[in-house]
């Protein structure tokens, strides 16, 4: 049985989004030693497409062309841009239309927002990149964003993280279909993981602490980033400020969006993702350098922050294999 996985790139498309689940999914097919996938790429209008690194795919179908063509699976790539593109109706239309009829429809990355524009992902549980998660969750209130997952399966809808989690899904789309053992052997052969380990929180930069708000909490962040090790208490920090504390808890909270003391665990745990990636320091020493009263707080402030333990995230990250 061949199925069809057809794969919608917008003008700007990230390169990854398309090749990466399509090169999984031919490697299936010589692993099952048949042509178990026909792979197809359309666009949303004639004539070539550059990709975001310049290159130019040439569609097989354009949307709306090829009424009777049936789809097993599509999927959505992403690119840079895809917050600030619209999609015309028609576009619209043939992406509803099309994920009717198919097995399973979902996007790679950024190409939710186009799935989410056409009412396809309400009250459905999704995941993009961590960089636009939290756009998409504000563009469209009734999708459940999950901004920690690789790739999510909600009913018939596929989801990706961010470009290289492309792989990722159209390796379990190909257990899905063919089986573990032959998913395997795709990995295998691609050297990638079967099931990568912790979530995109370990690659995501969004929550490092940096200052905002007027000068003088610009300044006592700056501090406390420098400073890692030092006592940063409410008191402590309003001092520098000359105000209370209660005073100086509701301005920061006010103008930087969280509580100091979230604050101050967001800069230390950045301190010690920098120590563990540049230096071969363990766990504990980390943990003091980085004003965690010991380890077992420092590993529990990184999973909360980061979702993997500082040990296994020096592992992935670092130069060095460490240990807890």
């Amino acid at each position: 049985m061949t199925r069809t996985v057809a794969i919608l790139a917008m003008p700007g498309v990230q390169l990854l989004d398309v090749s990466g689940p399509l090169d999984v999914f031919a490697e299936a097919n010589v692993q099952a030693g048949a042509v178990a996938y026909r792979l197809i790429v359309g666009a949303c209008s004639p004539g070539s497409l550059i990709s975001s690194s310049g290159l130019r795919l040439i569609p097989d179908f354009v949307v709306g062309e090829g009424a009777n063509m049936r789809i097993d699976t599509l999927l959505v790539a992403g690119c840079p841009n895809a917050t600030e593109i619209t999609l015309n109706p028609s576009a619209l239309g043939w992406l509803r239309r099309t994920a009717a009829k198919s097995r399973r429809f979902g996007s790679v990355c950024s190409g939710a927002f186009a799935l989410a524009a056409a009412g396809l992902l309400n009250d459905v549980r999704v995941t993009t990149h961590w960089a636009v998660a939290k756009a998409l969750a504000e563009a469209f209130p009734e999708v459940t964003v999950d901004e920690d997952a690789i790739h999510v399966r909600d009913g018939k809808v596929r989801t990706a993280a961010g470009v290289t989690a492309g792989l990722d899904l159209a390796l379990a789309l190909v257990e899905e279909d063919l089986g573990r053992d032959i998913a395997m052997r795709v990995a295998s052969q691609l050297v990638m993981f079967f099931k990568r380990p912790g979530g995109q929180l370990q690659f995501s930069r969004k929550g490092e602490a940096g200052p905002v708000g007027r000068s003088a909490l610009q300044e006592v962040q700056r501090w406390v980033a420098a400073n890692p090790s030092l006592d940063h208490s409410v008191a402590k920090l309003a001092k520098r400020v000359n105000v209370s504390p209660r005073h100086f808890s509701r301005m920061f909270r006010a103008e930087v969006g969280m509580t100091p003391a979230a604050w101050v665990e967001v800069a230390r745990v950045e301190a010690a993702r920098r120590i563990l990636e540049d230096g071969q320091d363990a766990p504990k020493k980390v943990a003091a350098r980085c004003g965690f009263a010991d380890v077992d707080v420092l590993r529990r402030a990184f999973q909360r922050r980061v979702g993997v333990t500082p040990a296994d995230y020096r592992r992935r990250h670092g130069g060095q294999a460490g240990s807890e």
